[in-house]
């Protein structure tokens, strides 16, 4: 039995999927110890894991990020370069500094990381231990074959596209110039050398579990063989709320259901789910929408039931088609029960996980976290005709399932902790 730790950002959306790891390490018998913000650790506490609380590293509120971060930025490339540096960087020798001080008390064996705790691949640098990151959304390792991350743009066909990569990855490296520095600060805080870049420094070398599938990714002949997939990891956390009694009726729904969710975070009603229900209020479809706790000032269309939050498994398995924000972890779980998707992304990882839905024929990409009405019907109305989207969809689910989840993730971790070549 080897002592693990498993670590999480401080975020719903980053929490749920790590507990599925965990719980994954627990039925292997291992001794798992899960780090995360003190809002978070009841997630783990239910499972049986011991928890570790942020406490050198500034906790905080996901929803209230400015409380803790005052230089937190509106979305948006310079936003996110911002954010990266503060939020995900700026807590790095703090996150440190607790896995330190636990492990001085009771060592691991080894760290299983969030791919944005970026204090995991630290503190495995600075106790000498092995780690594996756990990508919890699209891959962004830079290739030769695509064009940078983060401008969620598909692969080139053509040689002037391929051209045109060229010049945007050179455009790219420089202009994350700020975030390398950052990094370089903190290594440098914590007596470390200059170490890796910082999208390469997120992934270990030794193993990525990355989250999706390869019908998910783009395909470079360069992806590093650290890289595994592993599917959907289903989260352990048990349901947000219970399943609503009206939820039975979906079974015998003779029109077809449309299920709109703005995830956790970014939920303004007015970015996707009003105009959502107001683009479908005449379509003989029945539509279900969350509203994470907001107002609705105006009158919901008859047919439309909007509530704060609903489980997935209550709603998805009837869904017809999903109309999403792009939140990486309520896409994967709507592909696994075979739901084509339109996809509004708008900020961070959004748009990426957008184009690579688009990309893998599943769904429509609306590039935008804004889309005007028109445009969400004419979306809506093309994957309910057009059975390509749903066949995809459902061949991805089935790949997903196929590729193993969370056991076969703890599978691969306990590879790390012996001196044999990487599992198969």
């Amino acid at each position: 039995m080897a002592h693990l730790l498993v670590t999480a950002m401080p975020f719903a959306g980053h929490v749920r999927p790590m507990t599925a790891v965990a719980a994954a390490l627990l039925a292997r018998g291992h001794r798992v110890t899960a780090y995360t913000g003190d809002r978070h650790v009841e997630a783990f506490d239910r499972l049986g894991c011991e928890t570790l609380v942020w406490r050198d590293a500034l906790d905080f509120d996901e929803h209230r990020l400015a409380e803790a971060f005052p230089g937190v930025a509106p979305p948006g490339p310079l936003g996110t370069l911002a954010n990266l540096g503060e939020l995900f960087i700026g807590t790095a020798p703090g996150q440190v500094g607790d896995i330190r001080a636990a492990h001085e008390r009771t060592p691991f064996d080894a760290l299983v990381g969030d791919v944005m705790a970026v204090g995991t691949g630290l503190a495995a640098e600075v106790l000498g231990l092995p780690w594996a990151s756990v990508s919890l959304m699209p891959l962004t390792m830079r290739s030769r074959d695509l064009p940078p991350p983060g401008l969620a743009m598909q692969p080139a066909r053509t040689w002037l596209g391929r051209a045109r990569d060229r010049m945007l990855r050179a455009v790219v490296r420089n202009a994350s110039g700020p975030l390398d520095r950052s990094l370089r600060a903190a290594r440098a805080e914590l007596g470390l050398g200059p170490g890796r870049p910082f999208d390469e420094a997120l992934y270990s070398p030794k193993l990525v579990l990355a989250t999706g599938s390869p019908s998910l990714e783009y395909d470079p002949g360069d992806l590093p063989a650290s890289v595994r997939f592993v599917g959907w990891l289903e989260p352990r956390t048990g349901p947000l709320a219970p399943p609503p009694l009206w939820a039975e009726t979906l079974a015998d729904e003779p029109r077809q259901v449309v299920f709109v969710t703005q995830g956790t975070v970014d939920t303004d009603p007015s970015a996707l789910l009003l105009p959502t229900i107001e683009a479908l209020a005449h379509v003989p479809v029945r539509v279900i929408g969350t509203t994470a706790g907001h107002s609705i000032e105006r009158e919901v269309p008859a047919n439309a039931r909007l509530v704060d939050f609903v489980p997935y498994s209550a709603v998805v398995p009837h869904t017809d088609v999903g109309v999403t924000n792009g939140g990486w972890g309520g896409v994967l779980e709507m592909l696994a029960c075979g739901v084509p998707l339109v996809v509004a992304g708008g900020s961070a990882d959004k748009p990426e996980v957008a184009a690579r839905v688009a990309w893998s024929g599943a769904g429509i990409d609306l590039r935008t976290g804004r889309p005007r009405p028109p445009r969400v019907l004419a979306a809506v109305r093309k994957v309910l005709r057009e059975p390509r989207y749903r066949t995809r969809a459902r061949q991805i689910a089935d790949e997903l399932s196929a590729l193993g989840g969370a056991s076969r993730a703890a599978e691969l971790v306990e590879c790390l902790l012996v001196p044999t070549p990487p599992c198969d």
